[in-house]
């Protein structure tokens, strides 16, 4: 995978639904992400580490391949995972952004 996204654009997109009483909305967001070209030991010393492991698109933006990211159009948190700042404008279009903008994942629960 990583040999395949080297030297070349590739884009991020996740969809997500919301659900909340005031209705429903869907949609995607799409983040297009250029990654260097890549040595075989620099491959291989970034699989070595671990970290590619248990990503999808077998690195970590957030880690240690930010060093290889030339450069991204849209949204860095869609790439990381989850794309807050499009969910977050969906549930305030809605009328049900929260009053406090929670600061952990898991405090987003129940809004």
């Amino acid at each position: 995978m990583l040999q395949l996204l080297s030297g070349r654009q590739h884009e991020v997109i996740t969809g997500v639904c919301l659900r909340r009483e005031s209705g429903l909305t869907c949609g995607s967001t799409v983040t297009d992400v250029w990654i260097a070209p890549l040595t075989r030991e620099e491959i291989a010393a970034y699989v070595a580490s671990g970290e590619p492991m248990d990503k999808a698109g077998a690195y970590a933006i957030q880690g240690l391949a930010s060093r290889y990211i030339t450069r991204i159009e849209g949204s860095h948190a869609n790439v990381v995972g989850l794309p807050i700042d499009w969910v977050y404008l969906c549930l305030r279009e809605q009328g049900d952004g929260p009053q406090v903008i929670p600061r952990k994942m898991e405090d987003w629960k129940g809004l």
